[in-house]
């Protein structure tokens, strides 16, 4: 049977009339991959539903929880293209499981027993990626006390995750597009050429070809990078997956807190389904993790009040655009959290993404950095 293929599917009741989610206890093991389940199947609500996969694949495709026509088209292409040796361009929003499916892709390669090494281009500043990308030698700049390899030299014969790839400076991405062609490179502060066998796999949010467009992404690498695209699809648009999710961080933080919950309220089942999670299956794995952390009791006690205000409406109610609604989501949680972007109670954490992914929504939106 084929990992993108679930052996039931089973029909969801609307949320207002599921019953209570029942949850096994912290110590059983829940969903941990595209649905995976252990024990049998206990109604509509799906919180004991059977699905096995083949143990290789199980393991290729750790972490991602759901069985969405969506999600299950994604997880075809990636059986697809991880046999090949070609470099994938993986595209979605923030928090959508980018990383995992980079990691399902190496799993499911020839390369799976060599190294996976990830590096997040817009988290490394523009001065210093050069170096994290390609090494240097002792004496290359200021700093460089010693010789250290590039992230592509550590990731010979494996594959190298570039996250993020659209924040990489227009600068540098000449030599990324040699590597990429040529795989050949030089160390900062190096006149020796060195060959190289890796597979690149990239990922990012952005709107690379509206960059080329804009003049901010270089054409040729544009091209190089989009051999073969692969779209992961947004949390609202896969919202039958969304009690699994809520299941599987459930039992995940229960049993990381020590704690037994066994059961989630059919309002919660409700509101949890209705909300249109901006920040994906991140902002929702965050939201759970909150939630367990206030339900001392065996029931789970999300706090509702926080998704009210955002909640999907209706169609008679769609008046604004999807940026002017997104505008209005990050500036409730920028004003929630003080003007505070970073830190662990900083808008980021609330809207579950990343403070640099934060910064581009903002200029992107045009949202002023201090209250006005």
């Amino acid at each position: 049977m084929s990992i993108a293929q679930p052996a039931i599917t089973p029909e969801l009741p609307p949320a207002s009339v599921l019953p209570p989610v029942s949850l096994r206890s912290p110590g059983e093991r829940s969903e941990t991959i595209v649905g995976v389940v252990d024990g049998p199947s206990v109604g509509p609500n799906m919180s004991r539903a059977s699905w096995k996969l083949e143990d290789g694949k199980e393991k290729a495709f750790q972490g991602i929880v759901g069985r969405s026509a969506v999600l299950q088209r994604a997880l075809r292409e990636v059986e697809v293209v991880a046999p090949t040796d070609s470099g994938v361009l993986i595209l979605g929003e923030t928090g959508t499981g980018k990383e995992l499916v980079a990691r399902a892709i190496h799993n499911l390669s020839a390369r799976r027993d060599r190294p996976l090494i990830k590096l997040n281009c817009a988290a490394i500043p523009s001065g210093l990626l050069e170096s994290e990308l390609f090494g240097h030698e002792r004496g290359a700049f200021t700093g460089a006390l010693m010789r250290k390899p590039g992230r592509f030299e550590v990731a010979d014969k494996g594959t190298l995750f570039l996250d993020e790839v659209g924040d990489i400076p227009l600068e540098l991405q000449p030599k990324l597009l040699r590597v990429l062609q040529e795989h050949e490179f030089e160390r900062l502060g190096s006149t020796r050429t060195q060959q190289v066998d890796v597979r690149v796999v990239a990922a990012t949010h952005r709107d690379l070809k509206q960059m080329v467009e804009d003049g901010e992404f270089r054409s040729d690498l544009y091209y190089r990078l989009h051999v073969f695209p692969l779209p992961v699809p947004p949390l609202r648009e896969r919202r039958e997956d969304i009690v699994l999710l809520v299941r599987h961080f459930v039992d995940e933080y229960a049993l990381r807190m020590k704690r037994r919950i066994e059961t989630i309220p059919p309002q919660a089942i409700e509101a949890l389904t209705s909300y249109s999670w901006p920040g994906n299956v991140r902002e929702l794995q965050n939201f759970i993790e909150r939630s367990v952390i206030l339900s001392p009791a065996n029931v789970l006690r999300p706090p509702l009040a926080e998704l009210k205000e955002s909640a999907v409406q209706t169609p008679s109610s769609e008046l604004s655009t999807l940026e002017e609604m997104e505008r209005e989501h990050v500036l409730r949680a920028i004003r929630a959290s003080h003007w505070v972007l970073g830190g662990p109670n900083g808008a980021a954490a609330r809207l579950g993404m990343k403070r640099t992914t934060l910064a581009y929504r903002i200029r992107k939106l045009n949202i002023p950095l201090r209250p006005q």
